[in-house]
């Protein structure tokens, strides 16, 4: 699967969170030279790219955007800290394997309980 890290994310050269996506292409923003694209754009060359997952840690995205009909997912981390990311590991992980095209989810900060907002 083609992942594109969003800034704030924990970039897989920076903390572990890579490690755990093994089998997956992961990308970032940075890296693609899209750092300073307002939501809308950027959502659109993820698209252009044929990323199948945005992970990004703006909050208000999925307010801001509208996702239906587009041929990828975002996950939202309420929180770009690695200590509090990495409580989530698993569940990230296997969250990025059922995801679907067109849905939000969101990845809690700390120890709070889990929020599936999917939306199709």
């Amino acid at each position: 699967m083609r992942i594109l890290f969003d800034n704030g994310t924990p970039a897989p050269t920076h903390v572990p969170l890579g490690r755990h996506l093994a089998g997956h292409t992961i990308d970032t923003a940075a890296e693609r030279g899209w750092q300073r694209l307002e939501n809308g754009v950027l959502l659109d060359q993820v698209e252009r790219h044929g990323y199948e997952v945005l992970i990004t840690t703006d909050q208000n995205m999925q307010y801001q955007q509208n996702l239906s009909g587009r041929n990828f997912a975002v996950i939202v981390l309420m929180r770009a800290r690695w200590s509090l990311v990495q409580q989530w590991i698993d569940q990230i992980v296997e969250l990025i394997d059922d995801i679907r095209p067109g849905e939000f989810r969101e990845v809690p900060a700390g120890r709070t309980s889990w929020r599936d907002n999917g939306h199709n």
